[in-house]
């Protein structure tokens, strides 16, 4: 039997599944077809989403990262991000179908909608999007309802099934974390004797640093006359407050869980501050992919937003929600939060700490130019 590049993609099958609703997709509206196959589309884009981050996730989750893996970790991501940006460029294609067109079938949908895409909430838990982050619709947790949608639809296993599947999952913010924790600081790594206290010793330099930087540049709005030296002075105090207690995990209760979390917001910190060394330079090119492929979802979402509003105004969604004001507070998600709140404390080259042990971050042989492995966890 001959090989053919129909059957290998199985289009036969797959042109077969725009009938939406309808016995026949003959039975459709015209611009029915341009809506279900965008939408198929980006479902489909999805698909492949999940299986970059779980690749990324998988090498970055190892209990020793070899450094030839975080190239491919990167890889995955960056793929990861082309797609979302491309998904956010297909918009441009919903929009051509005008508000009247859209009217003539909108309300067949009901309680059909884009917040059931069963595939984006897997993305999201995949990610590390908890609970308590998760925006509200106005019938509630939009989880729930996929779940008791579930209960009564054709699909309703596979829907519910993958997002509790994910659910049980490592996240990538997760293994993210895991692998930031085992960076070394100041040439100190985690299972040091002293590590906690070189780890403190990095924050308090960093810190003083960050207030001899920010007086000079208060010091020069005030000479501008563009504040007061109070105002310039207080914000100059709770800058450096706020810079501590994100530093020093002061968010943390448990006593362990804090010394954790403070090493790996140092880490954070100390790779994008010295993102010039050898040794660091893929985890910092890392740490790019991941800030970049949030802020494509953050405009994928603003994008969505926009195109809903031009095409159907501020109406109620048809499952229910608000529609774009439900839309727009989704835009406010961040997973990976030390990443985005390190760069607001980030100083000049020149204002950084004395880096420690500067050799340890070289290369570990010139002649051959290979940089040392990541130590042993």
């Amino acid at each position: 039997m001959p090989r053919t590049y129909w059957d290998y993609l199985q289009l036969p099958q797959l042109l077969t599944l725009q009938d939406g609703f309808e016995e026949s997709e003959s039975d459709l509206l015209p611009d029915e077809l341009h809506f279900i196959l965008v939408h198929q589309t980006m479902e489909l884009w999805f698909k492949l989403m999940l299986s970059e981050i779980r690749l990324a996730r998988d090498h970055l989750a190892s209990p020793h990262v070899e450094e030839e893996h975080i190239p491919l970790v990167v890889h995955h991501l960056r793929r990861t991000h082309s797609i979302v940006e491309l998904c956010t460029q297909q918009f441009k294609v919903v929009e051509t179908l005008t508000p009247q067109d859209f009217l003539e079938f909108r309300d067949k949908l009901i309680p059909a909608s884009g917040f059931q895409s069963f595939q984006m909430r897997e993305i999201e838990v995949l990610l590390g999007l908890e609970d308590q982050q998760r925006e509200m619709a106005e019938f509630g947790d939009p989880l729930q309802a996929l779940r008791r949608l579930g209960a009564g639809s054709p699909g309703g296993d596979m829907a519910v099934g993958r997002i509790e599947q994910a659910r049980e999952e490592l996240t990538l913010r997760s293994a993210l974390r895991k692998w930031l924790y085992r960076t070394p600081i100041q040439g100190s790594e985690v299972d040091s004797p002293d590590d906690d206290e070189v780890v403190k010793r990095f924050i308090d330099d960093y810190l003083d640093s960050m207030t001899r930087q920010g007086q000079q540049t208060a010091a020069r709005l005030v000479a501008a006359g563009v504040i007061t030296a109070e105002a310039a002075q207080g914000r100059s105090d709770g800058g450096h407050e706020a810079a501590r207690s994100f530093l020093y995990a002061e968010d943390i209760d448990d006593e362990e869980t804090c010394t954790q979390v403070r090493r790996v917001r140092a880490a954070t910190l100390f790779i994008e501050s010295y993102r010039d060394l050898p040794l660091l330079a893929w985890p910092r090119i890392l740490i790019d992919a991941i800030v970049e492929l949030e802020e494509q979802l953050v405009l994928f979402r603003t994008r969505h937003a926009r195109m809903v509003e031009r095409v159907i105004g501020r109406r109620t969604g048809t499952g229910g929600s608000s529609g774009v004001d439900y839309l727009d507070r989704t835009t406010k998600y961040r997973v990976f939060r030390e990443l985005w709140a390190v760069r607001t404390i980030l100083l000049p080259r020149t204002a950084l700490p004395e880096l420690k042990a500067p050799e340890f971050y070289g290369f570990a042989n010139p002649e051959l130019g290979s940089i040392r492995r990541e130590p042993e966890a």
